[in-house]
């Protein structure tokens, strides 16, 4: 079950890119019932973000949390991010901002889903990158 956490400035995004970005999002994950694919867009005001000690609106953080097994069945390795962060390069690279990416996988023995744990066994591991700013 993979949650997308955008956070940015009010108007890096129209309401059609956002779609476009959800539906990306979704497609990168075939395997899943898009029904388990969470994208959320977290306005941050300019004065409430700051890189580098300075206010910036054309800055997008991406945290990504997957709660599942990785995502049923997903090797989330350097390739697959690699991929992930092609599918998004037109909201990212294409709009001229500055962007990082923050991938993780939650510890599924930890997760019940309406109070049932979907996952007979453990798994429990961490994959982060940082995609140095585009200034």
């Amino acid at each position: 079950m993979p949650f997308h956490r955008f956070y940015c400035s009010p108007n890096l995004y129209t309401r059609e890119e956002k779609q476009a970005i959800a539906q990306t999002i979704t497609k990168y994950y075939a395997k899943l019932p898009p029904f388990l694919v969470l994208v959320s867009f977290i306005d941050v005001d300019k004065d409430s973000f700051y890189v580098g000690g300075e206010p910036n609106d054309r800055y997008l953080r991406i945290n990504v949390q997957h709660s599942a097994d990785p995502v049923q069945g997903y090797v989330v390795s350097r390739p697959w991010i690699e991929g992930y962060e092609k599918a998004l390069e037109p909201f990212t690279k294409g709009k001229g901002i500055g962007w990082e990416l923050q991938m993780t996988n939650d510890d599924v023995s930890f997760l019940p889903v309406q109070r049932k744990n979907p996952h007979s066994h453990f798994h429990c591991s961490l994959t982060s990158t940082l995609t140095p700013p585009h200034f």
